[in-house]
């Protein structure tokens, strides 16, 4: 009897961000694109034209700059990308319920059982290459194996726009050339640790006693090596893991220390934060913030509330007394961001009201605006604060930074 094997494809989005940017805008399609703006910003993605001039993802702006001087750099568009990634795993999920998404952009689909409706493996990949192409006008590459490590290289290997099938029995055929850095795990430390050892290719690693990698690498490093040098992976599709956290930052284009100016970009990366918060249907009851100063020191400093919250302003609250508890006194800021943490099923949550306390408080308020956004797009209702000067009226000698309502001091 034949031994029936797990068929897992990797399917990773070829250059996503800046291939969503080029579907939207026909205009930058054969130019070199870069995703990322700012002169303290990092490259989010570039388009094959970028990465041939030496461009590729988390390099400064600055240094992008230089090496693609012609090249158009356009902003992040999250929540473009988020509404075409859904759309695209769709996809997968009308193939195979056994999807595991990394990130926006890649995902490992069990498609075992859909091989006797939907043919082989290979089959199954042409299927989702073509459908996203046609639906989304994006390309990617998909790897075919019998387990998810094998998987996730071969899609690596055939990038862009490609696909490629490692049977069984070819992956020791096809893993033991590779550089050891091709290892899931193996970063800059431990490559450097490995090339100390000796062991430049993954089949130095598989040749090398297991007893021999933990004494150098630690048990579980150790082992995690010597089975992966072996193609030797049995982790399942990981479905829905539920999201940690949910967070949003903004290094500045110059060190701000005014502090009604710091205040508006918390305010800022809240609105961006919640709203995503809100669309998955998540509440928070930790709330960080990160402060990073124009010496690069970074502090962060959290608050757990009693209740579960999503809305901007409840958030925004906690964050900026977070913020002026420190006492800062103009000090220069490079960096400011805020994470929402401890979360939880927002239709799991109830708020206990105190007494005195007017039943729904934000609630309303921030159910009209998601109403708002949904129909009128991003940016159609936010704070006040955040218009554009012009576009809003103030009283004059309001003494509350932000529009933040004071309400009471807040409990630890």
């Amino acid at each position: 009897m034949t031994e029936q094997r797990s068929t897992f494809l990797h399917v990773d989005m070829d250059a996503f961000y800046a291939a969503v940017a080029e579907r939207d805008d026909p205009t930058l399609r054969g130019k070199a694109v870069v995703v990322g703006m700012g002169l303290r910003g990092v490259v989010s993605s570039a388009n094959y034209a970028a990465r041939k001039l030496g461009v590729h993802s988390a390099m400064p702006i600055t240094q992008a700059r230089r090496l693609a001087p012609n090249a158009v750099f356009v902003p992040v568009n999250m929540a473009r990308n988020a509404e075409v990634s859904s759309h695209i795993m769709e996809i997968f999920r009308s193939v195979s319920p056994l999807v595991e998404p990394l990130s926006l952009d890649e995902a490992f689909i069990d498609v075992t059982g859909a091989r006797r409706l939907l043919g082989t493996g290979k089959e199954i990949g042409a299927l989702i290459r073509r459908r996203i192409e046609e639906e989304e006008g994006i390309t990617c590459s998909v790897g075919i194996a019998t387990n998810k490590f094998i998987a996730k290289l071969a899609s690596d290997y055939c990038k862009p726009n490609g696909m490629l099938e490692i049977e069984h029995d070819r992956i020791l055929e096809f893993l033991h050339p590779l550089p050891v850095k091709a290892i899931w795990g193996v970063g800059p430390k431990t490559n450097e640790e490995l090339q100390r050892l000796g062991l430049r290719t993954v089949k130095d690693i598989a040749d090398t006693p297991k007893s021999t990698l933990i004494r150098a690498l630690g048990q579980a490093a150790g082992e995690h090596l010597y089975e992966l040098a072996w193609g030797r992976d049995y982790r399942p599709i990981v479905m829905d893991e539920p999201d940690k956290s949910i967070s949003a930052a903004e290094t500045f284009a110059y060190d701000l220390d005014d502090p009604v100016e710091i205040l508006k970009e918390l305010l800022r990366m809240t609105e961006r934060a919640t709203f995503r918060l809100r669309q998955k249907n998540l509440k928070t009851q930790t709330i960080t913030i990160k402060v990073r100063f124009a010496d690069f020191k970074t502090i962060n400093r959290s608050r757990t509330v009693d209740q579960p919250i999503s809305g901007v302003q409840e958030c925004y609250e906690v964050a900026a007394r977070l913020y002026k508890d420190l006492h800062l006194d103009r000090a220069r800021i490079r960096l400011i961001g805020i994470s929402l943490d401890n979360l939880s099923d927002a239709s799991d949550s109830f708020h206990q009201l105190e007494l005195g306390e007017r039943a729904h408080g934000w609630d309303e308020a921030t159910e009209a605006m998601d109403k708002a956004l949904e129909r009128f797009g991003r940016g159609s209702v936010r704070p006040a604060r955040l218009l554009p000067k012009g576009e809003r009226s103030e009283s004059p000698g309001s003494g509350k930074p932000e529009g933040a309502a004071e309400r009471g001091p807040l409990k630890d």
